[in-house]
């Protein structure tokens, strides 16, 4: 008798919990029959990790550009590749002989592709030059940038996305992100927009024809000659007198050249004497080092997924390769890294196409499926490293990419997921944890759409509250 209550209680919770499946799939597939979709492409996996077992699963071998989804595969591949006490590093060191204060030599800046330097950092190592004894320099001034190959921009990057900050151009010498920001204000009336850079460096000629108005309405516009690939600053158009003051930003070309006048200026500014020549220049073996600046790669990644910054992604893929394949590191090498990641997870590498770290060309074909397996793969055989994967992924109302999506919905503060964009491509992967506390890894990616990118993130966004508002067994 109590053998059949069990069975009987055992059905009926079992019937319910496929219900409640049931229910969760007709919810998916009624937003999927959206007339959306009838010009757009989407695929969908999802997986239980608790019980492992698969959710929900639609198009989930058809391939899509990832956009920055394909950060997922960089970051993994770097957790999994690299040292826990691996740094990016950006040293400085001089020639010659170093006698009462006075370096009769040269100093060498070495690049080590740290994406997150800053001018603070820089004036730090320049005080370090101070500290270790140098007040004069008498040789010229160089930067290193042998580390990587001379290609400054990724596979398939389109050349009319310059001079968006999301385009850097690559360097391992790298400040402010390869990039400049740039403030504006309105002046007199009849008077040119008030202009300047921050920092300010006698770095950049500013071009500026705009004009102070007393109308309400403003057409100015900031940029630099992208065309000729040069850094001069253009301003023109007009700037309402009521206008607040604001900022921009712009990429620069030979970034590593900027970061040089910065240095060159921070050694003026800390008191210490040059006079001599700059430029580029691989430093020679027998010199002497002064101080290295250093980050760690939990920084970096977490910067990367939850702000997406392409440049962390781009230089992290060239830190796997100069690990291990050596200088020059190429994103070539780097891919290979991504490439034993795949073959890790079971899949075949040569089933779909990696162009770079970060999603930027669209030259990437990845399945939601790879991106499925690399999420399960790094949760269920390297838990320590997925637990920094997991905190490096913005948060659902809360921060980075999706802080302001999914607010005031069970998925606000539950979701963590990279996000991915281009125009016609919406993409997002990550975790997400259900009613009954069952952890969930899902990708979904969209392409082939003209309308507003804030209708895919939206459905995006639905398909995560059915989710976290679920009871799945």
């Amino acid at each position: 008798m109590l053998k059949k209550t069990f069975l009987i209680i055992w059905f009926f919770t079992n019937l319910a919990l496929l219900a409640q499946n049931n229910e969760l799939t007709k919810q998916i597939d009624e937003i999927l029959s959206d007339d959306f979709f009838e010009s757009t492409n989407i695929a969908i996996d999802v997986y239980d990790l608790t019980a492992n077992k698969t959710v929900y699963r639609k198009n989930e071998k058809l391939l899509m550009h990832p956009a920055s989804n394909m950060k997922i595969l960089t970051s993994v591949a770097a957790l999994l590749s690299l040292d826990s006490s691996f740094t990016f590093n950006t040293s400085v060191y001089y020639s010659g002989l170093l006698m009462e204060s006075v370096c009769y030599g040269d100093l060498y800046f070495v690049g080590g592709c740290d994406p997150d330097f800053t001018s603070d950092d820089l004036d730090s190592l320049v005080k370090s030059i101070k500290e270790f004894g140098i007040n004069e320099i008498r040789g010229n001034l160089y930067g290193d940038v042998s580390l990587l190959d001379s290609l400054f921009w990724g596979n398939g990057w389109m050349w009319d996305d310059d001079p968006s900050t999301d385009f850097p151009y690559m360097t391992p010498l790298i400040i402010n992100d390869a990039a400049v920001k740039i403030s504006y204000e309105p002046n007199l009336i009849d008077k040119p927009v008030v202009v300047k850079t921050i920092p300010q460096s006698k770095f950049f000629d500013i071009e500026n024809t705009s004009v102070t108005i007393k109308e309400d309405t403003s057409d100015l516009t900031i940029t630099r000659d992208w065309i000729n690939r040069e850094n001069t600053i253009i301003v023109k158009g007009t700037l309402s007198y009521k206008a607040l003051p604001d900022t921009t930003e712009l990429n620069l070309v030979h970034p590593e050249k900027y970061f040089l006048t910065l240095a060159e200026e921070s050694l003026k500014k800390n008191g210490i004497i040059f006079d001599g020549f700059v430029d580029t220049a691989t430093m020679p073996l027998f010199t002497h080092h002064i101080a290295t600046f250093e980050r760690s790669l939990d920084s970096v990644l977490v910067n990367l997924n939850k702000e997406s910054d392409n440049l962390s992604a781009e230089m992290l893929l060239r830190a796997m390769a100069y690990t291990y394949f050596g200088k020059p590191a190429t994103a070539e090498n780097g891919l290979k890294l991504i490439d034993s990641l795949v073959n890790m997870t079971g899949l075949d590498p040569t089933d779909y196409k990696f162009a770079d770290g970060s999603g930027v060309s669209r030259y990437n074909l990845v399945t939601a499926e790879l991106l499925l397996e690399v999420l399960k793969y790094i949760y269920y055989n390297h838990h320590d490293k997925y637990v920094k994967l997991y905190n490096s992924f913005p948060i659902a109302g809360v921060d980075g990419t999706l802080e302001n999506r999914m607010t005031n919905s069970t998925s606000s503060g539950n979701v963590h997921a990279k996000t991915g964009s281009l125009s016609g491509v919406s993409s997002l992967s990550g975790y997400l944890t259900t009613k009954n506390n069952h952890q969930i890894a899902f990708s979904i990616l969209m392409q082939n759409y003209i309308e507003s990118s804030s209708v895919p993130r939206l459905i995006q966004d639905k398909i995560c509250d059915i989710l976290t508002s679920s009871i799945i067994e």
